[in-house]
């Protein structure tokens, strides 16, 4: 299946909609957004990345900040960074010579997820470079800030089935229009949206607006 352009939606809502389907909801159909310290931190990280749009080092081409798209999908977005190796195989390159394999990076500002939501994003980004440039990717990586170290993502076939379906169910959220329930767990207390979405006090059966709307008409 082919999504059109008027259908996507953005990369970032993969990981969104693992980490809460509600969030992921609130966010991009609902439009609300806050930010705490962890958004903030990881929001400057990227800043930092994508300073320098382009660098070559020896054999590695290393791209910051690429616009992606793919039709599979139905997703469009942005890198952090995109590597190209010399290689003997891969995908050619406007002004250069040679071959190139790619090689997708993901930074993010804490430490590995139990979830597959980080994976599943830099996958995406993957099928997508693979759709753009004709070329099959094997592996990425995701750099963790906490850490400071990477760490390898092979594009498996499991992997890859995860994010088609994460992509097919978000595409079917956002036709539907409908916002999810709140069911609170710990991991909602790390969550930017947690006063607007008030997972121990909604039931989440109404929209977020709507419910601050009659909030806000009871003392006017």
């Amino acid at each position: 299946m082919s999504y059109a352009e008027h259908d996507y939606f953005m990369l970032s809502a993969l990981q969104h909609y693992l980490f809460c389907p509600r969030q992921c909801a609130l966010i991009h159909i609902e439009q609300t957004w806050t930010e705490n310290i962890f958004t903030a931190q990881g929001r400057l990280m990227h800043n930092k990345v994508h300073e320098t749009k382009y660098e070559k080092r020896n054999n590695i081409i290393t791209a910051r900040g690429l616009r992606l798209f793919s039709t599979e999908l139905g997703i469009s977005g942005q890198a952090d960074v995109v590597e190209f190796h010399k290689s003997d195989k891969g995908c050619a390159l406007p002004g250069f010579s040679g071959k190139w394999t790619v090689f997708p990076v993901e930074y993010k500002r804490g430490k590995p997820k139990q979830n597959k939501s980080d994976e599943v994003q830099l996958c995406a980004q993957a099928v997508c470079l693979e759709e753009m440039l004709d070329v099959d990717i094997s592996e990425g990586a995701i750099f963790y800030g906490k850490n400071r170290r990477r760490l390898s993502v092979v594009f498996g076939s499991e992997l890859r089935s995860l994010t088609k379906k994460t992509a097919e169910n978000i595409h079917e959220m956002f036709a539907a229009g409908r916002t999810p329930k709140a069911e609170y767990s710990k991991k909602c207390d790390s969550c930017s949206l947690k006063d607007i979405c008030m997972p121990k006090k909604t039931d989440g059966k109404m929209q977020v607006k709507k419910y601050i709307k009659n909030m806000t008409g009871k003392f006017l």
